[in-house]
């Protein structure tokens, strides 16, 4: 099947599963967690044969350690997988609530409602559990997805998504084709040119993967390139706090893009040497005059300077930063305001790692990826970001006219 039927088959699926009801949405999820659980060990198999071809490439230098770490599935993010399906299944149906309801006149009324956004085109590297977390948040907010995974985790992918399909196919009033895959650089070239079909490109990749996509498309596309993340240890922070919380930030999971990769110290610290050689036993490489202020390290490096103030610290972060989560560690809860205030990005944290940046921490079940964007959606993308909104006007024979030539005049009650 060519990618223009995919597509095709896809905008139709949008059209109806836009009106099936949440009942059938939950137990659609339901259905999948089940029978991912069910199927856990064939999908492992495909994961470790994706694994040892991926350890050629890292060893020839074609793929980065980093990326392999990502395309590893165990028994944690299993677990996390299928607790995420679960946890969207219990969320509130984002679709078809009312945002507001306006009486414009007596029997005239406005309704300002939720609504999918229809087909999404998702193209994603390595992390095999992407493909779970996105269809689920496709299939709750009613939206056709079209996933187009990297080829180091073609095997996992393909399992994956065949459970998936699987369960779907059991679950009465549940539309085809609403979770499709495709495979190869012709279909991602075709997929950007799909602006009939297709509403929104959501990318989950490294800075060249995203900025091809925005160069070579014209439907919008929501996402983030890279990763530059900071922490500012302001002059009153407590030291323990912040050997906690930058250790967490730096080495929980480095090549997460909400690692912290610079590290800012307010230059009236008392406790700085006393930090930095914690960091050091923590096992982070430390530089202190990096080639590039806007380098996403993805390993345990952290690049540091001092700064004067709060205000030199946002300065630096709004210069060099990427928008994507920033946290400042201080007891001084005006500079903290001030700090959250000023710096410019999706998430901006006070005495927290900036781990936290993640849909699933924040309580949305899982998340598309994380937003840097500044119109529709911003920061780990949840079923919020998944609904656009529609206007529906409830009438009795109105006509405009009446209104034009004074006979009758808007109220606008809000009710």
């Amino acid at each position: 099947m060519n990618f223009i039927n995919i597509a095709q088959n896809a905008k139709i699926a949008a059209l109806e599963i836009a009106d099936i009801s949440t009942e059938i949405k939950n137990k659609a999820l339901l259905e999948v967690a089940k029978l991912i659980e069910n199927n856990k060990e064939e999908i492992f198999a495909a994961n470790k044969k994706d694994l040892e071809e991926a350890q050629f490439l890292v060893d020839s230098g074609e793929l980065s350690k980093s990326t392999f770490n990502r395309l590893k599935l165990d028994e944690n993010k299993m677990r996390d997988m299928i607790k995420g399906i679960k946890d969207i299944a219990s969320l509130e149906d984002p679709v078809n609530k009312k945002l507001f309801v306006r009486e414009l006149d007596e029997g005239l009324t406005l309704n300002k409602v939720s609504c999918p956004i229809g087909v999404l085109g998702i193209i994603f590297e390595a992390r095999p559990d992407v493909i779970a977390q996105i269809s689920s948040l496709a299939i709750k907010s009613s939206n056709a997805v079209i996933l187009k995974g990297g080829k180091e985790s073609i095997n996992t992918n393909k399992a994956i998504l065949s459970v998936i399909n699987d369960a779907l196919k059991t679950v009465n009033g549940f539309p085809e084709n609403v979770v499709q895959q495709v495979f190869t650089r012709d279909d991602v070239a075709e997929m950007l040119k799909c602006d009939k079909y297709i509403n929104l490109i959501i990318p989950r990749g490294g800075n060249s993967l995203v900025k091809f996509i925005k160069e070579n498309t014209k439907i919008p596309v929501l996402g983030h390139a890279d990763g530059i993340c900071h922490i500012f240890v302001d002059k009153s922070a407590d030291i323990k706090m912040a050997e906690k919380v930058i250790v967490d930030a730096k080495t929980q999971y480095p090549s997460a893009c909400n690692a912290v990769e610079t590290l800012l110290i307010h230059e009236e610290f008392p406790h700085k040497n006393e930090l930095l050689a914690a960091l050091q036993l923590a096992e982070i490489k430390l530089i202190d005059n990096p080639e590039s202020w806007s380098f996403e390290y993805g390993d345990k490096i952290l690049a540091f300077k001092t700064v004067k103030n709060v205000d030199e610290a946002t300065e630096h972060i709004n210069a060099y930063g990427s928008g994507h989560t920033d946290s400042i560690l201080t007891s001084d809860t005006e500079n903290a305001e001030k700090f959250m205030n000023k710096v410019d990005s999706a998430g901006v944290y006070f005495n927290a790692s900036t781990r936290f940046a993640d849909g699933f921490r924040y309580g949305f079940g899982a998340e598309v990826g994380i937003s840097t964007n500044k119109t529709h959606a911003r920061g780990p993308v949840g079923l919020e970001g998944l609904t656009i909104y529609k206007y529906k006007l409830v009438g009795n024979g109105h006509i405009v006219k009446d209104y034009a030539d004074g006979t009758k005049q808007f109220h606008h009650k809000d009710l």
